[in-house]
């Protein structure tokens, strides 16, 4: 049943939104169009007590990350797909961890008086109003970018300020880039860490100079790390990310080189070298374009910001 839900489901996205492509390294993932929105399918059997259970692997939700995206659930009977939002839910899953096979675990509850979606330890949560392709037309139209969209450095910087912010971190940029921030561009949202934790003293130094840096409010835990490569060598952007993993393996969620589209292949390239395959970075750090930070921030400012003095 799974071979035929799934061939439909893409002959019909592809009637509606033309080009579709299959993203390397899942068998799941599918953008549309030119980035204009990506669709992480998962298909389940109804179960004895009328449940469909899913697997979610991490690796595949980490390219739904800052761009237009939706989980579509799949099951035996039902009449329309379920579509939904991957930024409402992104936050569950930091709040998650997954199972020992990569996966998050999800189970969709179809029901008459309304379809839940449950995740363990997490909760349920309605997802009746999910159902239909208006759900990712909304999407689509609420996501589309300016063309040739240029940003500076220091505007990546603000931005992905602003988006650790609305994320609940506290923000460390370099002391010596705080003067350069842009509020033009987004409303003053956060200040920044006047100190990063006292843990990571044995790599201070290199921490400091990190473009961005979140850190879990109120502890010690850094909750990402944002290497900006606007003109300089992607390599030396990586160097300092491996430095960290190094000397605190485990100690950070996310390590991430942002820079324009083009220098993506120069990122696989220098990511590849053995250095960085022994340490294990290359299996953890993940690259953003300068065109999905700047989408990011506005789908997560439409929730609502307040302003600081």
């Amino acid at each position: 049943m799974p071979n035929l839900l799934k061939p439909a489901l893409l002959d019909e996205l592809k009637k509606r939104y033309g080009a579709l492509r299959k993203l390397e390294g899942s068998e799941s993932l599918f953008e549309i169009g030119d980035r204009a929105a990506r669709v992480y399918i998962r298909y389940s059997k109804i179960h004895a007590r009328s449940e469909a259970f899913y697997g979610l692997r991490r690796e595949d939700l980490k390219q739904l990350e800052g761009l237009p995206s939706v989980l579509c659930f799949l099951w035996d009977g039902q009449k329309e797909p379920l579509f939904v939002p991957f930024a409402e839910y992104e936050d569950v899953f930091h709040t998650l961890a997954p199972a020992k096979d990569g996966q998050y675990k999800a189970m969709v509850y179809p029901q008459t008086v309304g379809t839940e979606l449950y995740f363990p330890k997490a909760g349920r949560f309605n997802v009746e109003g999910n159902f239909g392709y208006a759900v990712l037309d909304a999407l689509i139209d609420s996501a589309k970018l300016k063309e040739l969209l240029v940003l500076s450095h220091p505007q990546v910087q603000t931005l992905l300020g602003a988006v650790g912010s609305v994320k609940g971190y506290d923000v460390w940029i370099p002391t010596k880039d705080r003067s350069g921030l842009d509020w033009n561009i987004t409303k003053k949202t956060f200040q920044c860490r006047e100190n990063l934790p006292s843990v990571f003293d044995s790599v201070m130094p290199v921490l400091q100079e990190i473009d961005v840096v979140w850190v879990h409010r109120g502890g010690n835990e850094l909750g990402a790390l944002f290497e900006i490569e606007h003109s300089t060598p992607v390599y030396s952007g990586l160097l300092r990310l491996n430095d960290v993993l190094l000397v605190a393996p485990k100690c950070v969620s996310r390590y991430t080189v942002v820079s324009n589209d083009s220098r993506r292949s120069l990122f696989v390239r220098q990511l590849n070298r053995p250095t960085f395959r022994t340490s294990g970075l290359s299996e953890i750090c993940t690259f953003l374009e300068y065109a999905d930070v700047f989408g990011w921030h506005r789908r997560l400012s439409a929730v609502g910001q307040k302003e600081i003095p």
